[in-house]
C-alpha cells in the first residue's frame, strides 16, 4: 500500500472555496477510484488557510492513476492558482 501525505497552505480569502471543492475531490477519488482506499481532508485547527491530507492507494500505478483521473484534473486546474504552498510526500504502510 502507498500513504500519501500532502500539505496545502491557501491564499487565504479562497479557504472557503477550497474547502468545498477539497472534501467534493476526496469524495471522488473514493468512489470512482478502485484503487483509492482512504482520502482524508484535515484543516489544521490553528491556521484555516493549512490542510493535510492523507490518502492511502493500492500502489504507486493506482496513485498515478488517480494523477490522471478527469477529476483530479479539473481540481488541480480549479485550485492551483488558489494554493501559496504544496508538499506531497510518499510513504510504504508497513
Amino acid at each position: 500500500m502507498l500513504v500519501v501525505t500532502v500539505e496545502i497552505r491557501v491564499k487565504s480569502e479562497k479557504v472557503s472555496d477550497f474547502l468545498g471543492v477539497m472534501l467534493q475531490q476526496a469524495k471522488n477519488s473514493l468512489e470512482r477510484e478502485e484503487g483509492c482506499h482512504y482520502f482524508d481532508v484535515c484543516q489544521s485547527a490553528d491556521t484555516a488557510d493549512l490542510f493535510f491530507l492523507y490518502e492511502i492507494y493500492t500502489d504507486k500505478n493506482a496513485f498515478d492513476i488517480h494523477l490522471q483521473s478527469p477529476h483530479f484534473r479539473e481540481f488541480d486546474a480549479t485550485v492551483s492558482s488558489w494554493i501559496e504552498n504544496k508538499d506531497v510526500r510518499l510513504f510504504k504502510l508497513l
